[in-house]
């Protein structure tokens, strides 16, 4: 193992966000379009098996640790963030592109990390930097999810670093290693904080109950703010959990949750960048069920459908973005039609939805038939069914559903233009590497951290997946004629947040409305007593009458007084 003596991974994109935030103009663009690329140069020096150790208040650090896992996502966050910086080129406003750089830089730097508390500052560096992206949008919704979205994902923070401390308490180094749920034999505080680092990592990567923070904020971000967001936070996650997690058994069946669930809230969806957030979860379950298999072909399927993913959903969101941008609009029942006016835009947003479909010759094809073939291959042939169930919702609601409501279903009338240029060129790099993935899958199975002699193009693959999709295509277009398919209804879906949007509000007015007749009698009868109490010591015109009128001043002071009284009788106790 030798010593990196250069800059670390993240520091270009760093030092670009820096040089973003005081240059204006083409000098900006340029800086931060050499940011990425002089960033994944870099990478292409760097050799598996090379560290970067430091000190820090004692404790022996990793900042940077390479390897091919760690290295397959450095690729990835560079080609994302060029495409994001290209799509971005167009935007004015400044802390867009400091904020995209610094997230961009954050990312690589958790997936560099080579321990526990290293990871930990670029965990909540994620949550600080793209809160902005989505505050960006500058409107009521964009600040309240916003702030909703942060407040999650620093909890996540807090969950990190408490596991990473009782962990640390038991072995005495932060190494970020393989951690696993099987801690009984270590002790009860390294089982506890195995748990909290697998819930840290599982609310990042949005678990079934954890997961409206990416379709409540994701939406309301603006068309750039998306693209970044789509590209990093989740894959974060994922790169996480196959390095912390491979194998545990659990996530197999939280990711056959996640790949089934968002189907349905997705199908009546009408935002169509909500309907995409949705297919995200979706295809995360699959990598996350990847992971919980843990052989050596589940995990390259895992980490290559999260490659796959950044490029083929990043192009289904620039397309809707550009149509946000140039109508204005993003509910399915509002536009229709827009091929006439965005012809390129719209087959390049069909490379996208065939790419997430899984067609053959298609990026998306070459790594999730990798996943679903471990599933039998190791004898999950339930979760291999709903893996089945969740490919063919998936081509309905984002194959289909996107495409056909945003470009043709009724003409809407709006005749606009293409986006920027910059925005297709954008568009045009990633559908070009869907489907360069899609024909060549050998250059992205080369980069898996396992070695690997899979072929997806096996003819029982091709024919079980054209046949997937050909029934599900039917299905979609009877449903469709018969007028069974659910309609674009201008309505907010709510779904495991409506614990904290209906359950809890409605809860505490409940309670208040059960708590406050007691509370005003034991105030009463408190109030009674004390001056009872007076009046038996003083004569009837005494100085009680001017006490008892000045006794209530709030319910308030007297539950303080209460409160306070109770803390010092136990606390002496």
């Amino acid at each position: 193992m030798t010593l990196i003596t250069d800059m670390p991974p993240f520091a270009a994109l760093f030092i670009g966000a820096l040089l973003a935030a005081v240059l204006r103009g083409h000098a900006r663009s340029a800086v931060m379009l050499l940011a990425p690329v002089l960033g994944g140069l870099h990478l292409l020096g760097l050799e598996p098996g090379m560290v970067w150790q430091a000190q820090f208040l004692n404790y022996d650090l990793i900042p940077v640790r390479v390897d091919k896992l760690s290295l397959l996502f450095g690729y990835l966050f560079h080609i994302a963030a060029f495409i994001a910086v290209i799509y971005s080129l167009h935007v004015k406003d400044t802390s867009q592109h400091v904020a995209g750089l610094s997230y961009a830089g954050s990312a690589i730097g958790a997936v560099f990390a080579g321990d526990l508390l290293t990871l930990f500052v670029f965990w909540e560096m994620l949550a600080l930097t793209s809160v902005f992206l989505v505050w960006a949008r500058r409107t009521e919704r964009a600040l309240h999810s916003g702030m909703r979205y942060l407040i999650i994902q620093v909890l996540s923070g807090v969950l990190l670093l408490a596991g990473a401390l009782m962990l640390y308490q038991h072995t005495g180094s932060f190494d970020f290693n393989k951690i696993g749920l099987d801690q009984d034999a270590n002790g009860e505080m390294a089982q506890w904080g195995a748990w909290l680092v697998f819930a840290a990592f599982g609310i990042k990567c949005a678990f079934p109950f954890f997961h409206n923070w990416l379709t409540d904020a994701y939406p309301e971000a603006t068309p750039t703010g998306t693209l970044f967001l789509t590209s990093f936070t989740t894959k974060v996650a994922v790169y996480a959990l196959a390095r912390g997690f491979p194998g545990t058994e659990l996530l197999v069946y939280i990711g056959a949750t996640m790949a089934c669930f968002p189907i349905f809230f997705a199908v009546i969806e009408n935002d169509l960048r909500r309907v995409l957030a949705y297919s995200m979860i979706n295809q995360i379950g699959f990598m996350v069920v990847g992971v919980g298999i843990g052989t050596a072909v589940a995990i390259n399927g895992a980490v290559a459908h999260a490659f796959n993913d950044v490029l083929f959903k990043g192009l289904l969101m620039m397309s809707m973005g550009s149509v946000l941008l140039m109508t204005g609009r993003m509910n399915g029942s509002d536009l229709g039609g827009l091929y006439k006016s965005m012809p390129i835009t719209t087959g390049l947003c069909i490379v996208g939805a065939a790419s997430i479909s899984a067609f053959p010759l298609f990026s998306g094809f070459v790594s999730k038939s990798m996943i679903m073939t471990a599933a039998l291959t190791e004898d999950h042939d339930f979760v291999w069914l709903i893996l089945l169930f969740a490919s063919a919702g998936v081509f309905h609601h984002a194959g289909i559903k996107i495409p056909y409501f945003a470009f043709f279903a009724h003409d809407s009338g709006i005749r606009t233009t293409e986006p920027p240029k910059n925005m297709l060129l954008a568009m045009g790099i990633a559908a070009f590497l869907c489907l360069y993935i899609g024909c060549f899958p050998q250059t992205l199975y080369q980069l898996l951290p396992f070695t690997t002699d899979y072929w997806p193009f096996d003819i029982t693959h091709v024919l079980t997946q054209l046949q997937l999709l050909f029934f599900s295509a039917l299905a979609f277009a009877w449903l469709n004629i018969r007028g069974m398919y659910p309609p674009e209804l201008r309505s907010t879906n709510i779904d495991a947040d409506w614990f904290y949007r209906k359950l809890m509000p409605n809860s505490v007015q409940w309670l208040i409305k059960k708590v406050a007749p007691l509370d005003r009698g034991i105030r009463s009868a408190i109030y009674n007593g004390i001056a009872g109490v007076i009046r038996s010591w003083y004569r009837e015109d005494g100085p009680h009458t001017a006490l008892a009128k000045t006794w209530p001043t709030g319910s308030m002071v007297l539950w303080v007084a209460l409160l306070l009284m109770s803390y010092l009788l136990f606390y002496y106790l």
